[in-house]
């Protein structure tokens, strides 16, 4: 299982259309993918569940990415949340 921590920096948080791009990047994996914050996780393929989370500016998430290609999908979300939030 590989992981990274992100504090968001979008003032707007981990709002609708950010969410969207994270799942469309995360289907693109075999791995699980889930997303926490604060304890409460949610699988990062499923839309309603990324943004039952809430996040919002300055909330730290952490992601992980577990299976066959977790090395290349947790290096392409790290990138993802560096370059949208």
């Amino acid at each position: 299982m590989k992981e990274f921590k992100y504090v968001v920096t979008d003032p707007e948080g981990l709002h609708a259309r950010p969410a969207g791009i994270l799942v469309k990047k995360a289907a693109e994996f075999q791995s699980k993918i889930m997303i926490d914050k604060a304890g409460k996780a949610a699988d990062a393929k499923r839309i309603l569940g990324v943004m039952g989370l809430g996040v919002k500016k300055g909330e730290e998430v952490t992601i992980t990415a577990e299976g066959e290609d977790e090395e290349t999908a947790i290096v392409a979300l790290e990138a993802f949340f560096k370059e949208n939030l």
